[in-house]
């Protein structure tokens, strides 16, 4: 996997987020197929249920952010990351178990051939939306991500 985004930088993401007492990392992937983002729908008995969000996930003890982006988007979409093209940003909430947890987004390019293969004990449907779609503006999907997607379209 190819990243644009320096190994520095991402250190410093998780420096300045210890620093600011955040208790669990996540990661975002923003990935565009056929001109459209893909989303994911949480399945309803999860936390969040119904939620509809990026690909995304938590970064695991001793696992450096890209590595847990690759690990993450694979498992929950079935899609390998080839280049990480820019980091979007972050944004905070806390989680299901009530810790205060830091989403760091990356934009990505996957394998041009690979289908969408949902994890099914996370997640039971998969949208590829505009921010052009009626879709975009479900209320299922948090205004945070709405943000990184304008933020993505802005590197195009």
């Amino acid at each position: 996997m190819q990243s644009n985004v320096d190994h520095n930088t991402l250190e410093q993401l998780v420096t300045d987020s210890q620093k600011d007492g955040i208790q669990k990392l996540v990661i975002g992937a923003v990935i565009r197929k056929e001109g459209k983002f893909l989303l994911l729908e949480r399945i309803p008995s999860d936390f969040m249920g119904g939620l509809v969000e990026l690909p995304s996930g938590t970064v695991d003890a001793g696992e450096d952010l890209l590595t847990a982006l690759a690990r993450e988007v694979q498992e929950e979409t079935g899609l390998v990351i080839t280049t990480v093209l820019a980091y979007l940003g972050p944004f905070d909430y806390t989680s299901g178990s009530g810790k205060k947890t830091r989403q760091f987004n990356f934009l990505v390019e996957t394998a041009p051939d690979d289908e969408v293969k949902l994890e099914p004990s996370e997640h039971q449907a998969y949208y590829l939306v505009a921010l052009s779609d009626e879709a975009f503006n479900t209320p299922n999907i948090s205004d945070a991500t709405k943000a990184v997607l304008k933020t993505a379209v802005q590197q195009f």
